[in-house]
């Protein structure tokens, strides 16, 4: 089969693919970094600041950064996704797996707060670093694959 005749078969629908990557990418985003505005309270202006500060790269305070920078990155690939998505669409089951692998990676800093808050099972970062993972690959190998024609 030529690349026209894939491009023409696998050409997403003209609803607005990515949408909801990017209203949740936006939406983690805002809630990480407001949690990096809490480390920085904790950090300089809390009661017991000095006593944060002392301990700021071990343990529950190590982690908690982790899940404010990957959950900040993970939004961000979302918005990403999203956009691009909607600019360089593939076929539309691979569109719909890549936006919810995509999805599914915001699991990995939401599981290390639920790790440092409820001590719950590091499963979640597993599967989120694991899904945003392939996710990627799986766009890279489409759009070079699926590329339309000139």
């Amino acid at each position: 089969m030529t690349n026209q005749a894939t491009a023409e078969i696998c050409t997403s629908s003209k609803k607005f693919v990515g949408k909801k990557n990017l209203i949740i990418g936006l939406w983690t985003m805002g809630a990480f970094m407001f949690l990096g505005f809490v480390l920085v309270y904790l950090r300089d202006f809390a009661p017991n600041a000095a006593e944060w500060a002392a301990q700021y790269s071990t343990g529950a305070h190590f982690e908690t950064r982790l899940a404010h920078v990957h959950g900040t990155l993970f939004g961000f690939l979302n918005i990403v996704i999203g956009f691009l998505l909607f600019q360089f669409p593939v076929c539309d089951r691979g569109t719909r797996v890549i936006s919810w692998l995509s999805l599914g990676g915001i699991l990995m800093p939401i599981g290390i707060l639920g790790e440092v808050v409820l001590g719950t099972s590091p499963i979640f970062v597993l599967v989120g670093a694991t899904s945003m993972t392939v996710a990627m690959v799986l766009y890279g190998f489409a759009l070079w694959r699926h590329s339309p024609a000139s």
